[in-house]
């Protein structure tokens, strides 16, 4: 199993020493990155397609995804009300920031075009399945995947390593550095509860709440160590954690400012920034951004390493 992790990790690795200088080809890609999650959720969904008695795994699936996130969603909201009782925030509602990534209704759309791809990919693995070839079918989807897996986890290391984020504007950051270790510690903490529950080992409850709100891979991940059924589990549960950090950041942020920064976990640097900034001013924005990225730097390897015990 550690050699399995070693492999899976080399491709991220790899990717994350790789400098690039050149704006085009950052854009390139980030553009592929973008492309690789929507073909990898699309075969997530073939797979899914390829289950046995699929709507009762769907039914499971569901019972599974909200059990998991009402779990995690009390560890957390109760380990950030009590960071937020120790931090010390000034927020200045009103100002903007002229380079937030996204609008709110844009990140939305993104969220339930993702959704979009799996059921298309349960469609075509439905199509699928009534055809003489269909057993040859779903293992080449299968093997697909993981070959985008790998080129994606090389992408994301690039990603990383050229975000712009200096290592000592992160460490020097206390207040993201403090929410983002809160929010890791509360959702491992909920994964180890929700395990049992779950019918998982300690390691796969685990392996599922270390996603930290990153739904487009932690569905990839968890599908590819603990098949297509648990993927689902795992895509729905940090799907559901962005959903909810829309609404509840606007009614937190004012007297709760940490909760509201970490709710979102690895989201707080990307589709949930815009909400932050908007009800929280600028401020609040580089806090976010760190705590998002460390989020973001630690999801792929602690899932993996979960998945490899």
């Amino acid at each position: 199993m550690l050699s399995g992790l070693l492999l899976v990790l080399l491709p991220l690795l790899v990717g994350y020493l790789i400098p690039v200088r050149h704006a085009a080809v950052m854009d390139a890609i980030n553009r592929s990155v973008n492309a690789a999650i929507y073909v990898i959720l699309l075969l997530m969904g073939v797979g899914l397609a390829g289950l046995d008695d699929l709507a009762s795994q769907l039914s499971r699936m569901g019972s599974q995804a909200l059990l998991l996130f009402l779990l995690l969603s009390a560890c957390n909201l109760a380990a950030l009300a009590w960071l937020a009782r120790r931090l010390r925030m000034r927020i200045e509602p009103g100002r903007s920031v002229a380079d937030a990534p996204t609008s709110k209704l844009a990140a939305l759309t993104g969220s339930l075009a993702l959704v979009g791809v799996v059921i298309g990919g349960v469609l075509t693995g439905l199509v699928a399945s009534g055809l003489s070839a269909s057993d040859g079918f779903f293992s080449g989807a299968e093997t697909l995947a993981e070959g985008v897996l790998y080129l994606l986890l090389a992408l994301i290391g690039c990603q990383l390593r050229n975000s712009g984020m200096p290592l000592r504007q992160i460490l020097l950051n206390r207040r993201g550095l403090a929410i983002a270790a809160t929010l890791a510690a509360s959702s491992l903490a909920g994964g180890l509860v929700a395990a049992p529950l779950l019918s998982l080992a300690w390691n796969e409850g685990l392996a599922l709440a270390a996603g930290f709100g990153w739904y487009s891979l932690s569905g990839i991940l968890i599908g590819d160590g603990l098949g297509a059924q648990m993927g689902g589990v795992a895509f729905f549960n940090d799907l559901l954690r962005e959903l909810a950090a829309f609404v509840l950041i606007p009614l937190t942020i004012r007297r709760h400012t940490p909760l509201a920064i970490g709710y979102g976990g690895a989201t707080a640097m990307d589709f949930t920034l815009p909400v932050i900034q908007q009800h929280g001013g600028v401020a609040c924005v580089p806090v976010a951004v760190v705590s998002g990225f460390l989020l973001s730097l630690l999801s792929p390897p602690l899932t993996l390493f979960f998945l490899s015990l």
